[in-house]
C-alpha cells in the first residue's frame, strides 16, 4: 500500500525543489556583478598594461610600464594621501554622527516620523544632485553659511571654501559626512533596537546614569554593528570621487583629487587610458586590505 502511494504520488515541480529557487534567486546577482563589475575589472587589469588611449585604441602590451609612470608622478602620491585623508576623517565623523543620531532616532517623541523622512532624505538624494546644492552654500560671495558666521561673530569677511587648499578639503569630508551620515544611523539604529531592554532596566535600576548606560552597555553590545556601518562608510568613500569633482574639481592645485578622480581625468579627460586603468586597479588592494581588517574585527567583537 505505501509502495502504491509513493508511486502515485505526483512529482514536485520546479518551484518546489529548494536546489533550483535558490539558484533562481541567486542568478539576477550574479549576472549584476559579473556584468558590472567583474567584466569591467578584468578590461581594468588589461588596460592597466597596455597603451590604449582614446586616440590610438589598438592594445598593444607594455607591462609596468603604466605603474612605473605612475610611482613617478606626484600628483598620484598626493591623490593618495587625500584619499586615504578623505576616507579616515569622513569614516570617523560618519560614525560618530550617526551614533548621535540613532540615539535621537529610536526616542519616542512627535513628529518621529517626519524627522526620519528629513534625516534620510541627503542619502536618497541624487550625489550629484545634493553636492550641487553645496556649491551655493559654500559659495565665496553669496555663501549662507558665511552670513550666518558673520551674523554670530565668527567671521569678519567671506571665507573662501572652495579657493583654498585647507577649507577645500574640509568642505569636501563635511559634505561626505553630511551624505553617508543617514546610512550610518539607520545601520547603527537597527543595532540599538535589538538591545534587550532588560538590560537597560537593569543599569537603571542600579543607578546607573545616561553616560554608563552608554559607555558600559549600549556601546559594547552595538560594537559590531557600528564596525558595519564604518565598512559601508569607508567602502562608499574610499572610491567615491562625485562630492570632491562636483565642488572643486580635484582643486585647487590638487588639493582634493582623490584616486578615483585622478584615474577620471587622467584616463578620461586626458585620453591615457592605460595609465587611468593603473591608477584606478591601485584602489583594489588598499580597499580590499581595509575591509578584511573591518571584517576580522566584526568577527571578534562578535565572539565575545
Amino acid at each position: 500500500m505505501t509502495a502504491r502511494r509513493r508511486e502515485g504520488a505526483p512529482r514536485a515541480g520546479l518551484a518546489d525543489r529548494e536546489g533550483f529557487l535558490a539558484w533562481a534567486m541567486l542568478l539576477p546577482s550574479v549576472v549584476y556583478i559579473v556584468a558590472l563589475v567583474g567584466v569591467p575589472f578584468l578590461l581594468a587589469v588589461a588596460f592597466a598594461f597596455s597603451d590604449v588611449t582614446t586616440g590610438d585604441p589598438s592594445y598593444d602590451f607594455v607591462g609596468l610600464r603604466n605603474f612605473t609612470a605612475i610611482f613617478d608622478d606626484g600628483v598620484f602620491w598626493r591623490s593618495l594621501g587625500n584619499t586615504l585623508l578623505f576616507t579616515v576623517a569622513s569614516m570617523v565623523l560618519i560614525v560618530v554622527f550617526g551614533k548621535i543620531l540613532a540615539n535621537i532616532l529610536v526616542a519616542d517623541f512627535r513628529g518621529k516620523w517626519l524627522v526620519r523622512f528629513l534625516v534620510l532624505l541627503p542619502w536618497t538624494t541624487p550625489v550629484a544632485l545634493s553636492t550641487i546644492s553645496w556649491l551655493w552654500f559654500l559659495d565665496s560671495i553669496y555663501s549662507p553659511v558665511d552670513w550666518v558666521l558673520r551674523r554670530l561673530g565668527l567671521i569678519e569677511g567671506n571665507v573662501v571654501w572652495l579657493g583654498d587648499p585647507g577649507t577645500a578639503m574640509l568642505s569636501v569630508v563635511l559634505v561626505q559626512t553630511w551624505r553617508l551620515t543617514p546610512l550610518a544611523a539607520v545601520i547603527v539604529m537597527a543595532g540599538l533596537v535589538a538591545i534587550p531592554r532588560d538590560l537597560d532596566e537593569a543599569a537603571r535600576i542600579d543607578g546607573a546614569g545616561f553616560w554608563r548606560r552608554m559607555l558600559e552597555v549600549t556601546i559594547p553590545l552595538t560594537l559590531p554593528v557600528i564596525a558595519v556601518a564604518a565598512l559601508f562608510g569607508a567602502i562608499m568613500t574610499f572610491t567615491d570621487m562625485t562630492v570632491s569633482y562636483v565642488l572643486t574639481r580635484g582643486g585647487p592645485t590638487h588639493a582634493t583629487d582623490v584616486l578615483a578622480s585622478w584615474a577620471y581625468f587622467r584616463g578620461i579627460e586626458g585620453g591615457d587610458v592605460g595609465q587611468g586603468a593603473a591608477i584606478a586597479l591601485f584602489l583594489f588592494p588598499i580597499l580590499l586590505a581595509g575591509a578584511i581588517a573591518i571584517l576580522r574585527a566584526v568577527r571578534r567583537l562578535e565572539a565575545q
